[in-house]
């Protein structure tokens, strides 16, 4: 590269008149210090000729270069261990550097121009653009690129990460812009379109296949490490990153869809055709026609995911929480989800519907799930035995309330209260509880020693209440029975006294 006249004199006066050496011309002057050499090679100077020293690698050269001729591709790193095994007793970095120098070098490989036929080909391909935060989640910031190899037309749609749901949504509204479907696709070996390859045996997924086979197209896989193969599509991300996404603002990813929509209208397809006098949309306009044509029916683009839910009314779905009618809890089920809705369904039969969220940890309930559930839930508490007893004794509720601010045991002191209620019936309950309560005195032992002085000062038995468990028990007739007979074993201890008696005093008189 040519320099200013200027700085070629002020190299050559440096050099001869005030003999500074190359290294500080360069400094001086703001100049690499190749140009100064060169400079100063160019005004008859001879180059400097390099003085070879003894150095620790000569030992170890001829070793290097059979080793390299053997296998080219080994890494300095695997050298410098392997020769330090041998005695070397250097540093890497002196090592690496001559490695670098005497490595065989590959031919430099020619590529034929690509061409192709309006309406044949296009590429496809994913460019990431950082993240976006959403909430508490933190999402790939995903950019589906399709091209027509012929036109160059561009379609470009932002996503929030790359699954197969994307990319099925990305291929379909492509093909609407596009207005038909080209004969032939690129993909690079991603795994949404290729699960396996080896060589040329390619296993592709099947849900891309049955892409192609709705749409009627060729899926494609480019060669491995084979980018020059689909550089349309490579140099059109680049593009977008370079002169669309770079020091934009937007609010989300719908804003920055409908920025994006416009600038490939107003800007990306106004540009020239390489190779052409034509404009990218003068072209399209000559390939729209031998694209091919639409299906009548749409493709289905959803994500799809078999899920399993846990006791609680919710199934897990990309990081969030969908309600679902409680009834279908412990069971599998499946989610299918587009950008905008997630649907859950038990076999075929849709049971929940809901927005789509793209935060994290966040809970969508159907508010008509929760009424269900806690009216269930009402439903079978009237079943329960502390719903019983409460209802037998209100003010049971209080003391209940008390119990477990001190910490008792609950489930024992509703037996506890239970058993009192069968006992003592429920008058004597409740007027025992009001009492425990007005002294603040909730224990069950407390309890009772109040029913049984309830029960002194009256004199009388408390009468339980009689539980007959079979149905046609209800029906029995029972007889109080007589006490005669108890009447007469009365008057018997009345007169044993009398009898005994009378016989110490026929003792006495003998």
């Amino acid at each position: 590269m040519a320099i200013d006249k200027t700085v070629e004199t002020n190299i050559l006066r440096y050099h001869f008149v005030e003999k500074w050496g190359p290294h500080t011309i360069a400094k001086q002057l703001g100049v690499h210090h190749y140009t100064v050499s060169r400079v100063i090679r160019q005004a008859g100077c001879p180059a400097p000729v390099k003085v070879s020293k003894p150095s620790i690698i000569d030992p170890y050269k001829k070793y290097i270069h059979e080793l390299l001729e053997r296998h080219p591709r080994l890494t300095a790193q695997r050298i410098y261990q392997m020769l330090t095994e041998r005695g070397y007793s250097g540093g890497p970095s002196h090592l690496r550097h001559y490695i670098a120098q005497v490595r065989p070098k590959r031919n430099a490989e020619a590529f034929l121009k690509l061409k192709v036929i309006p309406g044949e080909q296009a590429q496809v391909d994913w460019g990431h653009f950082g993240h976006i935060t959403i909430g508490k989640a933190r999402r790939p910031l995903m950019a589906f690129v399709m091209v027509l190899s012929y036109s160059r037309q561009l379609f470009v749609k932002f996503y929030l990460n790359h699954r197969m749901g994307n990319f099925l949504r990305g291929h379909r509204a492509a093909f609407n812009t596009f207005g038909g479907v080209p004969r032939v696709i690129l993909y690079d070996n991603l795994k949404s379109a290729v699960l396996e390859r080896y060589g040329d045996a390619i296993r592709f997924h099947p849900t891309i296949l049955d892409l192609a086979a709705h749409y009627h197209f060729e899926p494609k896989p480019v060669a491995v490490a084979r980018g020059n193969e689909k550089g349309r599509v490579e140099r059109s991300i680049r593009y977008i990153r370079d002169n669309f996404f770079s020091a934009r603002s937007y609010s989300d990813v719908n804003d920055l869809n409908k920025q994006a929509q416009t600038w490939c209208q107003e800007t990306a397809n106004r540009r020239k055709c390489p190779g052409s006098d034509l404009t990218i949309e003068q072209a399209y306009e000559q390939e729209r026609g031998l694209l091919l044509a639409l299906p009548d029916t749409p493709f289905q683009d959803e994500d799809v995911e078999t899920v399993k839910a846990s006791k609680s009314p919710y199934v897990r779905f990309d990081l969030n929480e969908y309600s679902i009618p409680h009834m279908h809890v412990r069971k599998a089920l499946i989610v299918r989800a587009d950008g905008h809705k997630v649907r859950v369904f038990d076999g075929t039969v849709q049971i929940a519907r809901h927005q789509r969220s793209y935060d994290k940890g966040a809970t969508i309930e159907d508010p008509e799930h929760i009424a269900t559930l806690r009216k269930a839930k009402r439903h079978a508490r009237t079943h329960s035995k502390q719903f019983q007893l409460v209802q037998a004794v209100p003010t049971i509720e209080t003391l209940l309330v008390k119990a477990g601010q001190r910490g008792y045991n609950l489930g024992r002191l509703v037996q506890q209260l239970i058993a009192l209620l069968e006992q003592y019936g429920r008058a004597e309950l409740s007027e025992a509880v009001g009492e425990a309560l007005q002294h603040d005195s909730i224990h069950p032992n407390s309890l009772q020693q109040i029913l049984q002085r309830r029960k002194d000062q009256c004199g009388k038995l408390p009468t339980p209440p009689l539980k007959l468990q079979h149905a046609q028990a209800q029906n029995i007739a029972i007889q109080p029975p007589t006490l005669e007979a108890y009447a007469s074993l009365t008057d018997r201890d009345e007169q044993r006294p009398r009898l005994e008696a009378r016989t110490g005093e026929q003792y006495d008189e003998l």
